[in-house]
């Protein structure tokens, strides 16, 4: 019998550490993503191939790949035809959806995107770009740039480039006049490998993993000891939504509480448990939390 395998696209570039990481958290190991495109993990129903995610919708829909990672935006800019098995909320900086903007030079009048008739517009996401202006009916030039755009934004009228926070065009003393396109990490399958029975399950088995490893990335888990006495007091600090883990103790006067709670709060949250009077609190970081 032949070993089923599932063809798997991960991302090249820049989301490439943070694809491998999270995959970790998610307990696959890949080796070798340094040194080689076709890089190593963990288990001998996957195999990996390292491509652009400029490319990987391409791929998958013509069923070189079963299923890859790449951003909403270039499955909009190759007009993919494939199935979105679920949105993946990371990225190489922040769990934010980047952005495609519309910069001008500081010194540039254009206000909006209206004000760039006639005018020569570079980006890398040209399909998409071109789609933006025809929305507004705004006759532009669009040209494919080859990396490095916010170099050429003195050279043209305008440029279309990807954005996480806005350094980068600050730095280049560019100002953003209109958002383009916004764009989240999607895990795509291809429509006939969603079919087969089991590059699907082993697919939705992946797509649980990552979301899982995602959502621990954001919460902590909380330990403590408390007197049965202060047990209600406790409970008003812990947030509302939280549904804790009682459990007794070999001393009758004191119970044990465990919860998951949101990193962001972990630091005023412990000491208004100590106030309360849970002593022996211990934080630990998590690998995934399944819902």
């Amino acid at each position: 019998m032949t070993k089923q395998i599932l063809r798997l696209g991960i991302p090249a570039g820049s989301l490439q550490k943070a694809t491998i990481q999270l995959f970790g958290k998610a307990g696959f190991h890949i080796l070798d993503s340094e040194r080689s495109y076709l890089p190593r993990i963990d288990d001998e129903q996957i195999r990996l191939i390292m491509l652009r995610a400029q490319e990987m919708s391409r791929y998958v829909e013509d069923g070189v790949l079963d299923a890859g990672i790449t951003g909403h935006d270039w499955i909009t800019e190759n007009g993919s035809n494939v199935t979105e098995v679920c949105e993946l909320a990371y990225s190489k900086a922040t769990s934010n959806p980047a952005r495609w903007v519309l910069a001008v030079p500081d010194e540039s009048r254009a206000a909006k995107g209206e004000d760039l008739a006639g005018g020569i517009i570079a980006t890398e996401l040209v399909n998409v770009t071109k789609a933006y202006f025809a929305g507004k009916k705004v006759d532009v030039k669009v040209e494919f740039s080859w990396g490095a755009t916010e170099v050429k934004a003195r050279l043209v009228d305008a440029i279309v480039e990807l954005t996480e926070t806005g350094t980068s065009l600050r730095a280049n003393n560019l100002r953003i006049i209109d958002t383009v396109i916004s764009s989240t990490t999607r895990f795509i399958a291809n429509n006939k490998a969603w079919e087969d029975k089991f590059k699907r399950e082993k697919i939705e088995n992946i797509s649980i993993l990552l979301n899982a490893a995602i959502d621990a990335g954001s919460k902590v888990g909380l330990k403590m000891n408390i007197k049965k006495d202060d047990l209600e007091s406790i409970l008003k600090v812990l947030p509302a939504e939280k549904s804790p883990t009682v459990s007794s103790l070999a001393d009758p006067d004191y119970v044990a509480i465990e919860v998951i709670v949101d990193d962001k709060i972990e630091r005023s949250l412990v000491p208004a448990l100590t106030r309360a009077g849970a002593s022996g609190i211990i934080t630990y970081p998590l690998n995934k939390v399944i819902h």
